[in-house]
């Protein structure tokens, strides 16, 4: 989900947005969510061509799992890069405020990802 400051438009959006942590590996994380999606339509094929069920619940096993390594390395990005940016925050009390709301973004997180 993009946060608000994210949604700007204009020539100078691309300049001033906003960067993410996982910004520098950008292109990896696109690649990965590539293969994810092509493996996620090799499963329908596998089930538009009746495939034998352990084999499809194989294959989405392995979806599951490459996903969850999507998610752990934004969540590793999210602390290493929002957290850690919120407490450099100059102000004591905006920093404190600003790790409160990184941290329980990050543990929410983390809680979708376990249920």
């Amino acid at each position: 989900m993009e946060s608000p400051q994210a949604t700007v438009q204009g020539p100078a959006a691309a300049e001033s947005a906003p960067q993410h942590g996982y910004t520098a590996n950008k292109d990896a994380y696109l690649r990965r969510l590539k293969r994810i999606e092509g493996q996620v339509r090799g499963i329908a094929r596998m089930v538009d061509e009746d495939k034998y069920c352990i084999d499809i619940l194989t294959q989405v096993s392995a979806v599951t799992k490459a996903l969850h390594a999507v998610s752990l390395g934004l969540v590793e990005e999210h602390i290493g890069h929002c957290v850690v940016g919120a407490a450099a925050e100059p102000d004591p009390d905006l920093r404190a405020e600003a790790i409160d709301v990184k941290v329980k973004e990050a543990a929410e997180a983390i809680g979708r990802l376990l249920r």
